[in-house]
């Protein structure tokens, strides 16, 4: 494997394995109140698009990555969404 590809998948996981704590309280907790609809919303879009733009150029690290995040933070977005009105401000 290229130096280059081992780095953007090491890369990947880095940074796809920072939602999972996010998502693991959120999902035992169902509290939101500290999650940003605004900035989820926007980041979710982002995520979605960069998962598009990997998939274009095939670039496998761009694309699992973007493919677990877009599933963490869309889940999370969704319990905003859901349990947001009882969660308070955000």
């Amino acid at each position: 494997m290229p130096l280059q590809e081992l780095i953007g998948y090491l890369a990947a996981a880095l940074t796809t394995c920072s939602f999972v704590p996010q998502a693991l309280q959120t999902f035992r907790t169902r509290d939101v109140s500290g999650i940003s609809l605004g900035m989820y919303s926007v980041f979710t879009a982002g995520v979605a698009l960069w998962l598009v733009y990997g998939l274009a150029l095939a670039a496998w690290p761009i694309v699992v990555a973007n493919a677990i995040t877009l599933a963490l933070a869309g889940a999370i977005l969704a319990m905003k969404l859901r349990y947001g009105a009882r969660g308070g401000a955000g």
